[in-house]
């Protein structure tokens, strides 16, 4: 046997495992379906649950943040994850990004270790600046933050072009839902979309946190070199602080959400130049920051 051959055995157990994670977005729970306005309820049956389990990201070795997430893609979701927290500025900044523990343990995929790229010294101020204090829950993006005015002066004004036509707007939520398949399954999976000014699709991806999709969305976009080219950024759920924040930092000059946006939200995208879109349901839609970005159609 070859001085080779046990990491090459580790670095398949480890793909093994990572292939593991991939499937270990869905699994099954009991449930008991009620329905009052019949005598008789339906026995016991096992419905399809959304998983959630923390994730724990290191720099160094050195812990950074615990993100409560749907598993799989974590390679995508940490790079942007750290784009979007300005710990990164492109993909060359990043070297190794690999799960840590003992691949056959019950928990392995949990806990990702972070090393710098080549020449590269991920500033210790940026991360604790960035640094989240506890558990980053699956709805959770800014908190712990000490200061949201620092964050709005990283993020500057984004370009006033390109242009999108109107009658993008409501397909960019249809073409969104044709991605959800974790949520037709589940129920509980939140998706984001990143298109192009023409409404080519870039990135796709599902978690059980918003904030989190749309990470592995940017992290999809950094590992393609399309971070450039992304002009539209869609999402599932409400369009919320965090959400406008990350399409700030990857310079995508639209969001659109089929649900309601927040104030602070709102506001983020006035200062940013970022058009946000809201209620995207049908042919109508709410627009509350920069609407000179869109042409076509009718208000």
């Amino acid at each position: 046997m070859s001085s080779d051959e046990p990491a090459e055995r580790q670095a398949q157990l480890v793909a093994g495992y990572e292939r593991k994670l991939e499937r270990r977005a869905v699994t099954q729970r009991q449930v008991e379906r009620w329905n009052t306005a019949e005598s008789a309820g339906a026995p016991p049956a096992q419905d399809e649950i959304a998983v959630e389990e923390p994730l724990e990201i290191r720099i160094a070795t050195d812990p950074l943040a615990t993100i409560m997430r749907t598993p799989g893609e974590d390679h995508f979701l940490v790079a942007g994850f750290l784009f979007s927290e300005g710990i990164i500025a492109s993909l060359a900044d990043l070297g190794r990004v690999a799960h840590c523990g003992r691949p056959s343990a019950a928990d392995f995929g949990n806990l990702v270790d972070v090393a710098p790229g080549p020449g590269t010294a991920l500033a210790p101020e940026l991360a604790q600046r960035s640094r989240r204090h506890g558990v980053v829950g699956s709805a959770c993006g800014v908190c712990g933050r000490e200061r949201v005015d620092d964050l709005i002066e990283r993020l500057g004004r984004v370009s006033d072009e390109p242009r999108i036509h109107a009658a993008l707007i409501p397909r960019s939520i249809a073409q969104l839902q044709t991605r959800q398949n974790g949520f037709a399954r589940t129920g509980a999976m939140h998706g984001a979309l990143a298109l192009a000014s023409d409404g080519s699709e870039l990135a796709a991806a599902e978690d059980v946190g918003r904030h989190n999709a749309v990470d592995k969305v940017i992290g999809k976009l950094l590992h393609s070199a399309d971070i450039g080219r992304a002009a539209i950024l869609v999402v599932s759920g409400r369009a919320s602080f965090e959400i406008v924040q990350k399409a700030a930092a990857a310079r995508m000059g639209s969001v659109l959400s089929v649900s309601a946006p927040t104030s602070l939200a709102i506001d983020l995208a006035l200062h940013t130049g970022i058009t946000l879109g809201g209620f995207v349901r049908g042919t109508k839609f709410n627009v509350y920051s920069h609407p000179q970005r869109i042409i076509g159609g009718y208000k």
